[in-house]
């Protein structure tokens, strides 16, 4: 989909001549001419429908959260920190919505001066995933905070360093979560399929091919993918670290699951990121391993809401 009408879009091309005009659209912008030169007119049919989707999709979210919120704020169910939340959540999925058209805006876009192949922005790429993250835990955080009892948890030292540790760990997932957006953008899954190696090194000797050094870091697929598996053996590494600690602490049995079960899940996610790797990223597995970075999130998020303080 090469338009974005928020309205006219609802209803897909329904005959030939509308589909045939669709597609001629899709032939004047560089990713047909250089890489989907030979696409057909029912090949392009299933990417139009993948992206058509995904805004129909996108615009389903936006109406059952903003409708709601509408609703419950009209009725007075809200109170003024929850209002507060709500507007900023209500705006952070407009901005989402508008992010994501400047993502796929970057894909459609020519550069002259680039001789890599046509491909969303990985900057763009990240900012619309960061955003969506963000939004999804606020989103959660804001759903646990009302849904869950607070613990009173006693206010000793160890209890302290649970929570900043806890709070750092969880930091440290989404860093690794929001690194897999240059990774999938670079197609940097595919440079070196081999663990815990990239082939025959532990450290690559093109990982910092480019100039300045600061470049590879978002732009060098060696190097974007080198930093993804420190982030994610560093995130194993702490969720682990974490989990021990807090076996030396009395706590209740719901923050003993939540612990529990992020640790079950580190391991699984890090399986499921060296399978994909060794497989050559197939695709349903690749988005197996991100719909496993958003479950390993979201437990993060609910151990930080067991482990809150009581308000006084």
């Amino acid at each position: 989909m090469v338009d974005w009408h928020l309205i006219k879009e609802m209803k897909p091309p329904s005959t030939q001549t509308e589909w045939e005009a669709e597609f001629e659209k899709y032939q004047q912008y560089p990713e047909f001419r250089i890489m989907n030169h030979g696409m057909t007119l029912p090949e392009f049919k299933f990417i139009w429908y993948m992206e058509y989707s995904h805004r129909m999709w996108g615009r389903l979210v936006g109406l059952a959260f903003i409708l709601p919120a509408a609703y419950f704020w009209r009725r007075g169910y809200l109170n003024r920190t929850m209002k507060g939340r709500v507007l900023g959540l209500c705006s952070f999925v407009c901005f989402q919505g508008l992010l994501g058209w400047y993502m796929v805006k970057s894909g459609l876009e020519e550069k002259p001066d680039s001789h890599d192949v046509p491909r969303v922005s990985q900057y763009r790429l990240a900012a619309h995933l960061g955003s969506a993250l963000l939004l999804y835990c606020g989103s959660l955080w804001a759903g646990l905070s009302l849904v869950l009892p607070q613990h009173k948890l006693p206010d000793t030292r160890q209890i302290t360093v649970l929570r900043r540790f806890a709070r750092g760990t969880s930091g440290l997932v989404f860093l690794t979560a929001l690194s897999g957006a240059f990774v999938a953008g670079l197609d940097a899954g595919l440079v070196y399929n081999s663990f815990p190696k990239m082939g025959e090194r532990w450290i690559p000797d093109d990982l910092l091919a480019f100039s300045p050094t600061l470049k590879n870091f978002f732009e060098n697929p060696t190097t974007v993918q080198f930093d993804h598996r420190i982030l994610a053996i560093s995130s194993v590494a702490a969720i682990t670290g974490l989990y021990l600690f807090s076996r030396r602490i009395p706590l209740p049995r719901r923050t003993r699951i939540a612990l529990s079960s992020l640790l079950a899940m580190a391991y699984l996610q890090a399986g499921l990121g060296i399978s994909t790797l060794l497989l050559y990223v197939p695709t349903p597995l690749a988005a197996t391993h991100q719909s496993g970075s958003l479950a390993l999130l979201s437990l993060a998020i609910w151990l930080l809401a067991e482990l809150r303080r009581v308000v006084r």
